[in-house]
């Protein structure tokens, strides 16, 4: 059973079409990656999986059942930019996310459930590589270190689908090559169905087990705002786990 169905989806803003008919099946624990060129409608399908905008037509599904119209812990998200509190501290940022859940109205666990929520926070603190700079805030951190909070904090409600926004695109090539290997190495150790929207297409087949390709069939200047991108190619990608740092293949007949 596919954990999220995209079925027949359009999306339009103000009479300008930006997607049409998006069709996606995604299996669980997939890492799938969405590229395409810019204003082709890739953030705005990540922000409708997210549940922060909706369909202008079609649906979503999650687990079979249609997605709320709002954000809530089965999905977590990476932006590009860091998206922490500066007057939390590395625990306290992580541990958030818990506070939260546990406790929606004051947004603050006490006593126990603290200690606890602390406790875990410093599990997923040392999982992203970041132990040692638990007491730190984040602008004493470099941007590498921002985003590897970002995804603890992400990773901290067990989220079923991880969505992730361009996340490595700020970062240094160095940088992001080490985010590349900590980010599959989470994904395979979590299981974590992985949706990420990248602009770099050899990310793309380094990092995912499917590639999906949007992009606007129709250009000519009369049709630009009456049509919208739409999934050109969708392709499996299998890599060969030993010779992952040395280069990716695609399998025979991988073209979906």
């Amino acid at each position: 059973m596919s954990i999220i169905s995209i079925r027949d989806v359009w999306k339009e803003y103000q009479g300008q079409v930006v997607l049409e008919r998006i069709n996606l099946e995604i299996e669980p624990g997939s890492f799938n990656l969405i590229v395409g060129a810019s204003g082709c409608g890739k953030s705005t399908l990540l922000r409708m999986l997210l549940g922060q905008e909706q369909p202008s037509r079609g649906e979503i599904l999650l687990d079979g059942k249609v997605l709320p119209p709002e954000p809530g812990p089965d999905r977590g998200v990476v932006f590009q930019r860091y998206s922490v509190f500066p007057h939390l501290t590395v625990r306290e940022n992580v541990a958030l996310g818990l506070e939260f859940i546990q406790s929606p109205i004051v947004g603050k666990l006490f006593g126990g459930a603290r200690r606890r929520a602390i406790e875990k926070a410093e599990q997923y603190i040392e999982l992203v590589g970041l132990d040692g700079s638990e007491d730190k805030y984040p602008s004493a951190l470099s941007g590498g270190m921002q985003q590897r909070l970002a995804i603890a904090q992400a990773l901290i409600t067990k989220p079923k689908v991880l969505l992730l926004d361009e996340p490595f695109g700020a970062l240094d090539p160095g940088i992001r090559g080490d985010m590349h290997d900590l980010i599959i190495r989470i994904w395979e150790e979590s299981k974590t169905t992985i949706f990420m929207v990248s602009h770099d297409l050899s990310e793309a087949f380094y990092l995912g087990t499917r590639l999906v390709t949007l992009d606007r069939r129709r250009n000519r200047p009369e049709e630009q705002g009456l049509y919208g991108a739409s999934i050109t190619h969708d392709i499996a990608i299998t890599r060969r786990r030993e010779n992952r740092h040395r280069g990716i293949e695609l399998a025979e007949g991988d073209v979906l």
